[in-house]
């Protein structure tokens, strides 16, 4: 990926923009179009916009799942430089996230300039619509910029940057400064962008969907001077409860339901703020998603396409969830329903996968021969557990072909599902609001929302909240959905030392063996499987290995390196550059 903003800017440039064919949306097949005889009516520039829920994301997938994941304790994957907090500008997955939020920015700033300049019979409605949307992407791809790299570069105008031929003399722009463009970005967006509730509920982008990542701006923005600023979580509040109150969206009556694929689930509530929403069906290659893939369990659908089973949820965050591997599965709590519907974990059962088959066993699936639906190839694992945490992902699995099918109508492929990736819900506005109330003293309203937040997924009811219980509610919340990293990014803004030491003191590493103590309890001696209690458990020979816990952290962690490329190509963006101030208001606008 050579020269990523020259690279960048020249496709957006040259780029000839289609709808893609995502499933979420109602439209007519097309022929090739061009942009002078494309958005001629209300139905094309909504079309225009369609391939901005999924294409341009799809190689940050990696970084976003599990890559930042694993920086924040989330995940365990071994010795990655994502555990130790030591990836670099040359790592492949890095590169990828870096050219696909560059390539989010310059995409909706080339649909956003078409549609200006059509001359078609599209309502002026339906315009502001569209643009509305194409701004809200390019305020979240910046927000994931700003909180990833840092201090990064304004490309407002791609043309602009061509023209000039300024593409590697770009500079990086103070953080404050980029926050600011941020909200500039949003309040634009949100002027353009329709109120009707409905729109949410089909997964499209309207007013309330960017006020909610609005409150969340305002939210880290607040801490990025050193201090918490009054006002900035003034605004953070205000937002949020707007989008609580006015918005017609409730939270989904079933936390698992929230990542299933039946859009009927969990439309009917709204609660998804921002998706990307895949497709299976387009023949356009990363208009899918292929999370599964990288995930889960190798043997869990029929394609072949399963490679993830040896990295998963972490010890950490199994304690968080106040369970343990290493404890008889026949004796774990079960005290709060996130656990299950974010983790796999030895003896758990779901009747929303494998559903041709009465449900997915998690006894039986290592360690039982028998115990393959038709089509589906025996588990790889030779009977051994495979990852060392004693977790897997339950989310972002959508299960076999037959869950896809009976949920959707069509047949998922190799490496191509419809299940949409969630990176904004109304839960996480819950929370933004309950922490910006308790860090401005108005501790009742934060209790009140964590609570609704904890008695979804029939979590006991707290008495009393601090920060400190809203931000591990965060973490219960929104674990495995690429988010928990950027928290301690923020909070490091303003309280580094509590960062470090918390990183320093998560149980990052794994255990020794697990995988012969979860054979023996369900294998016999004659080597048949007969379920929980062949043998008595007897957790005794595991150890924890502390060879993955983190000993040495620094406040220079929570920035990850551009890509080296770029650096090379254009030195101002380099680690060491000094950024500059801009005056973001003065310097910028979306005069339309």
């Amino acid at each position: 990926m050579k020269n990523t903003f020259k690279y960048i800017l020249t496709l957006a440039a040259a780029v000839l923009v289609f709808a893609s064919c995502a499933k979420f949306l109602d439209r007519p097949a097309e022929d090739s179009y061009t942009t002078a005889n494309y958005y001629q009516n209300d139905t094309q520039v909504e079309q225009s916009v369609n391939y901005l829920y999924n294409s341009p994301w799809y190689d940050i997938i990696r970084f976003y799942i599990y890559g930042s994941e694993t920086m924040c304790g989330n995940v365990y994957q071994g010795s990655s430089p994502y555990s130790t907090l030591t990836v670099n500008g040359t790592d492949a997955d890095l590169k990828n996230m870096a050219y696909s939020l560059w390539a989010v920015n310059a995409q909706c700033n080339t649909v956003i300039k078409n549609i200006l300049a059509s001359t078609g019979t599209a309502s002026q409605a339906a315009k502001n619509k569209a643009i509305g949307e194409a701004l809200a992407w390019k305020a979240m791809a910046y927000f994931l910029l700003v909180r990833t790299f840092g201090d990064v570069p304004i490309i407002h105008d791609n043309t602009e940057v061509i023209k000039e031929a300024t593409y590697n003399e770009q500079v990086k722009v103070q953080k404050a400064d980029v926050y600011e463009y941020i909200i500039m970005t949003l309040e634009k967006a949100m002027e353009l962008l329709p109120k009707d509730a409905n729109i949410g509920k089909y997964n499209r982008i309207d007013y309330y969907a960017a006020e909610g990542l609005l409150s969340k701006v305002y939210l880290t923005k607040a801490g990025v001077s050193g201090s918490l600023s009054q006002e900035d979580l003034g605004m953070a509040a205000r937002c949020a409860k707007d989008v609580i109150e006015n918005s017609g969206r409730s939270l989904t009556p079933k936390y698992s339901d929230v990542f299933r694929l039946s859009p009927s689930v969990f439309q009917q509530t709204g609660e998804n703020l921002f998706s990307w929403q895949w497709t299976s069906t387009s023949g356009i290659w990363t208009a899918q998603n292929s999370i599964q893939s990288d995930v889960g369990l190798t043997g869990f659908s029929e394609f072949g396409d399963i490679w993830g089973d040896w990295k998963g949820p972490s010890i950490d965050l199994q304690e968080a969830f106040g369970v343990s591997a290493i404890e008889d599965p026949e004796q774990r709590p079960n005290t709060d329903d996130r656990r299950a519907a974010t983790m796999m974990m030895f003896g758990d059962k779901y009747d929303y996968f494998w559903i041709d088959r009465g449900g997915f066993d998690f006894y039986r699936f290592f360690f039982d021969d028998t115990y393959y639906p038709v089509g589906l190839e025996k588990n790889g694992s030779n009977h051994e557990w495979c990852c060392q945490s004693g977790a897997n992902y339950a989310k972002h699995l959508f299960g076999c072909g037959a869950d896809h099918q009976a949920a959707l109508g069509v047949s998922a492929s190799r490496m191509c599902y419809q299940l949409p990736t969630h990176i904004l819900r109304l839960s996480d506005i819950y929370l933004v609001y309950a922490e910006a109330c308790v860090l401005t003293g108005n501790n009742a309203e934060a209790l009140e929302y964590v609570n609704k937040v904890r008695a979804r997924a029939n979590a006991s009811q707290l008495t009393s909240v601090t920060v400190q219980d809203v931000w591990k509610e965060r973490r219960l919340e929104l674990s495995l959905e690429g988010d928990n990293w950027y928290d301690f990014v923020r909070r490091s803004y303003y309280d580094v030392d509590a960062c470090i030491a918390e990183l320093k003191a998560q149980r990052r590493s794994h255990w020794d063996g697990i995988s012969k103590v979860y054979k023996d309890y369900v294998v016999d001696d004659e080597g048949n499987y007969v379920g929980p209690g062949a043998h008595k458990w007897d957790n005794s020979s595991i150890v924890y290995n502390t060879e993955d816990d983190l000993v040495d952290v620094k406040a220079s962690m929570f920035v990850v390196p551009f890509p080296t490329e770029d650096v090379v190509s254009n030195p101002n963006v380099g680690s060491t550059a000094e950024p500059v101030h801009v005056d973001v208001r003065e310097t910028y606008s979306y005069d339309f």
